[in-house]
């Protein structure tokens, strides 16, 4: 790095639920700069769980993002002429910016009329620990575990 580390800009609080967490989802769902289109998406999928499960659609959110946050990693590194997958910590930035993608992504994969429907399906499957983003995460828990023994080659 040569230069200074580029300042993060602020993020506004979204509309409805004043929280600066549903700006950054809403801006990982976002394609082309259509934030409206993005916006759109994100609470008619938050009406649908709240419709389905007659829970608060938020707060399932929330839940099903805290489901799919992982807590460790692997991070390839090489060392004398082999690649090894090192587990290690996930910063806390880190993880929020890996369970937002995740959702998002697994959300796009399923199978559903529109991205509402996709993206309110993919929530309530996180939130009762099912769904590819839990799987995903599930997946890079049990990856840093089975390569545990590679620990001591901390970066």
């Amino acid at each position: 790095m040569r230069k200074a580390q580029a300042k993060k800009l602020p993020l506004a609080p979204d509309g409805r639920f004043n929280d600066k967490l549903v700006t950054r989802f809403v801006n990982n769902i976002m394609w082309q700069g259509k934030k409206s289109t993005a916006i759109t998406i994100f609470y008619d999928a938050v009406d649908k769980v709240s419709k389905i499960t007659g829970e608060d659609g938020y707060e399932v959110w929330k839940k099903a993002l805290s489901n799919v946050t992982p807590a460790v990693e692997v991070r390839s590194r090489r060392i004398g002429g082999a690649t090894f997958q090192i587990p290690s910590e996930v910063r806390a930035d880190r993880k929020i910016s890996l369970s937002i993608k995740w959702l998002v992504r697994y959300s796009r994969e399923r199978n559903g009329k529109t991205m509402a429907d996709k993206l309110a399906n993919e929530i309530i499957a996180a939130s009762k620990g099912e769904g590819g983003a839990f799987k995903k995460k599930e997946d890079t828990h049990r990856m840093a575990e089975a390569n545990k023994a590679f620990a001591h080659f901390k970066i």
